[in-house]
């Protein structure tokens, strides 16, 4: 099997993405240690950021399991392929292996690139063999092969008869506009592996053999259509981290192959990498800028996360009954998610998770269940917010119960808009700290950062960790069902210290009190966790 993958050029065709020459070295040294047989680097010559990349991948990059490919066109029409220069970048690149692009649909040929199908086809053959005979390995990805073949079966099973008959590798069908369904891959690579046995003169075996197959996600349907090829017998597959390319994307890298080496049992990967799929998959992300999609299969953190009651109460008897694998295999976690839909089943195992044993004390089980189906239905929700919850959890158990590390006696807000156009936020707070009264005043950028920096002010004294702790993420919702402004408004608070995370919630009909609770939730966390550890 062939794993290809084309993060850097076909990925990074997504909105958004845009790829400096240092992030591109590193998702390419990711890229490597998740195992893939070969990394598309990028098009040389034709921008100078990849021309840069492959200057210095040359020095930089120190692969231990792929191979580097550089991409590029054929010759252009009417040019000797010694003269083209951009066949001549690609040669500069000094890769050990170059994926070349050609029109297989004669209707591109005509239209796009406004020559003939024997020109086309001479265009093919010329660069193929002219790479191949300067030692390189040759691909060639036949643009709208699918598409092509339905209009003209002989032309398009031509193109890829040609590149192989010049020494190709492997001659890749793209599904470029990304319509294909799998029954309709099946049944173009069982015909074109006819075709070209003929063409050829091998065996349908030895045919199938040398093809490739790169899909598009404009139907949902690239890592099925990628694993339909794949069963049908084509050994080499062209994939992106994530999903990631223009319009809907391209076939997920991990979910291809998380189901060729975990469900098929292909050998895949080299040994100890399919462990490595999460973190490289979030990482590849980071780097992308991009938030990691948390119901992405295999890789999400929601992948392997049970909400209903029933699912929970299977798990708690044995995991492997609601997951389709071992978490770990792919170096994911299972989850349960505490909502309105949870049991007790659910509740006692997301306790453990954090740490907090209610199985062996039913009374406390009992009530942190109803007081989560009671808060929840009035808009709570802890299934992200496992901070709040613990709290919750520990507060039943008289010895696990967090101490508070304070108490408030009041806390004032004042919102100031200045005849300049100023906004200033102004926030008091007192509190009670290890038996003193502390009141501590604080200006913020809004309401909420105020309230935050002033009941910081308040504790640093008791408690200096505090230094340690940075607000991360803030989210307003206003809960189905409230209007106006005076609707029942839920905060998620994000906090984060020393490398860890955290997420508190709180709900009220006022967003500065919403916000209260989850800070205070926040900072007693916090400092509770950092004084245990």
């Amino acid at each position: 099997m062939q794993v290809y993958d084309t993060t850097l050029r076909d990925g990074a065709q997504r909105e958004a993405i845009s790829y400096s020459v240092v992030d591109k070295l590193a998702v390419a040294r990711l890229l490597d240690e998740f195992g893939v047989g070969f990394i598309e680097g990028g098009w040389p010559g034709a921008m100078p950021k990849d021309t840069e990349f492959f200057r210095r991948a040359r020095t930089e990059l120190d692969l231990k399991h792929a191979v580097f490919v550089a991409f590029g066109s054929t010759r252009k029409a009417g040019v000797r392929v010694q003269d083209d220069p951009q066949v001549r970048a690609l040669l500069e690149a000094e890769t050990p292996a170059v994926t070349l692009v050609a029109k297989s649909d004669l209707r591109h040929v005509e239209r796009a690139l406004r020559t003939t199908a024997e020109e086309n086809l001479a265009m093919v053959r010329d660069t193929v063999a002219y790479f191949v005979s300067e030692g390189r390995r040759v691909f060639l990805d036949c643009e709208h092969f699918f598409d092509g073949y339905r209009f003209d079966p002989d032309y398009t099973a031509g193109v890829a008869a040609a590149a192989l008959e010049a020494g190709a590798e492997a001659a890749v069908m793209c599904d470029t506009n990304g319509g294909m369904l799998p029954s309709l891959i099946t049944r173009t690579v069982g015909e074109v592996r006819e075709r070209l046995a003929v063409a050829l003169g091998v065996t349908p075996e030895e045919a199938v053999a040398r093809l490739g197959i790169h899909c598009q996600n404009d139907t949902s349907c690239a890592v099925a259509n990628t694993v339909a090829a794949v069963e049908a017998g084509v050994p080499h597959f062209q994939c992106t981290a994530n999903g990631y390319g223009e319009r809907p994307g391209n076939a997920d890298l991990f979910a291809v192959v998380g189901n060729l080496q975990l469900k098929l049992g292909m050998p895949v990967l080299p040994d100890g990498c399919i462990e490595q799929m999460v973190r490289v998959s979030h990482s590849i992300a980071e780097i992308a800028n991009i938030a990691p999609d948390t119901h992405q299969a295999y890789v999400g953190s929601s992948a392997f996360a049970h909400k209903a009651g029933l699912h929970a109460s299977a798990i708690k008897v044995d995991p492997v009954l609601y997951n389709h694998i071992d978490p770990v295999v792919v170096g994911n976690d299972m989850r349960i998610l505490v909502t309105e839909m949870a049991g007790r089943a659910s509740i006692e195992l997301k306790a453990r998770e954090l740490g907090v044993d209610l199985a062996g004390h039913p009374e406390a089980l009992t009530r942190v269940t109803n007081r989560v189906k009671e808060l929840e239905a009035r808009g709570w929700s802890f299934e992200a917010a496992d901070a709040s919850f613990e709290l919750l959890a520990r507060a039943e158990l008289a010895e696990g119960a967090l101490p508070r590390p304070f108490a408030l006696e009041s806390y004032r807000v004042i919102v100031e808009h200045r005849e300049d156009g100023a906004v200033v936020s102004e926030a008091t707070v007192k509190v009670r700290v290890r038996g003193e009264r502390v009141i501590a005043t604080a200006e913020g950028n809004g309401p909420v950062n105020a309230l935050d920096e002033a009941l910081r002010v308040a504790l640093a004294r008791h408690y200096p960790e505090l230094a340690r702790f940075e607000l991360a993420d803030y989210k307003v919702r206003i809960l189905e069902g409230s209007h106006g402004t005076g609707a029942i408004t839920r905060v998620l608070v994000e906090t984060r210290s020393t490398g860890e995370d955290w997420t508190t919630v709180g709900v009220h009909e006022n967003v500065v009190e919403a916000s209260w609770q989850a800070l205070v939730d926040a900072l007693s966390y916090g400092i509770a966790h950092q004084v245990r550890v």
